[in-house]
């Protein structure tokens, strides 16, 4: 098993969803990175997805899509991003998921990327423009080679046939976006997203996350239940550079990461508490 599957088998014991923040790499710089990666680890992360900068992001909304251009100007590269990794990843109790667009992986090389991010300590992959079918000649089986989970994308518009091919093809979690278009924060979720995601479950036996458009811990709460876990991105890298002059900026990020996995937490303990008063009534029947 992996450590990715461990992680949402032992969530899934504890009767709740995962925290997975997303963060850019090199966002305002790599050294800060290697720190974010920690504090987001000691804040109660149970995954972390971390943002491969690219020059062309389309799925990205605006917050990513500045951070990624602030990345790339302060010199971010897939390979020093590898080597960051590598460097913190000792002190990290949690999976990594590197999250990329295909060009900056197929540049790298599929095999030699794989072997490095496998060597550094990466997880799992997920690229986001490039579907199961154009990288089972390459890619899929490179990341197979070396322990790597590829983790696959599904939408509310995945039909049937979409959504039994990432079943086949994918590995350690299935990415949701919660709605159409790009990232970054809303006032509100989906309405339809609890039945989309009630027919998707359906249909998996992997853990399904989800993603786009979450931000506030009232939203992690309302979506912790219906998914196996839930990815809070934009608003956690916006807030990194609005107090990007704050000296505890960090610590910030930190207390807004630790409400946020508060938030996964709550069903987790009336289930249990649910439980315990069966198990009560049990033995003094």
């Amino acid at each position: 098993m992996s450590a990715i599957s461990e992680t949402f088998a032992r969530c899934r014991a504890e009767g709740r969803a995962a925290f997975v923040p997303f963060i850019v790499a090199g966002d305002p710089d790599l050294a800060t990175t290697e720190e974010l990666l920690a504090v987001l680890a000691e804040a109660g992360a149970d995954l972390i997805e971390i943002g491969v900068p690219f020059s062309d992001p389309i799925a990205d909304g605006p917050v990513i899509q500045a951070a990624g251009q602030r990345a790339l100007a302060a010199g971010a590269t897939l390979g020093r991003i590898l080597a960051t990794i590598a460097r913190v990843r000792g002190r990290l109790g949690v999976p990594l998921v590197l999250f990329s667009y295909a060009n900056p992986i197929l540049v790298h090389g599929a095999a030699r990327f794989a072997e490095q991010a496998a060597a550094s300590g990466v997880d799992g992959v997920l690229i986001v423009d490039l579907p199961p079918e154009e990288a089972a000649a390459e890619v899929s089986p490179a990341l197979a080679a070396h322990g790597l989970d590829r983790i696959l994308l599904l939408a509310p518009t995945s039909g049937p046939e979409r959504i039994d091919l990432v079943a086949r093809a994918g590995s350690g979690f299935v990415y949701y976006v919660s709605r159409t278009g790009v990232t970054g924060e809303r006032e509100a979720l989906a309405d339809e997203l609890p039945r989309q995601l009630r027919a998707v479950r359906r249909r998996l036996r992997l853990p399904v996350v989800v993603g786009f458009g979450i931000s506030t811990p009232e939203q992690v709460a309302a979506v912790a239940p219906l998914a196996d876990g839930v990815v809070v991105g934009s608003a956690l890298v916006r807030l990194l550079h609005d107090c990007r002059d704050e000296p505890e900026r960090l610590a910030l990020v930190a207390a807004r990461a630790r409400q946020l996995a508060a938030a996964v937490r709550p069903a987790a303990a009336e289930a249990g508490g649910s439980r315990r008063r069966m198990r009560r009534r049990a033995g003094s029947s």
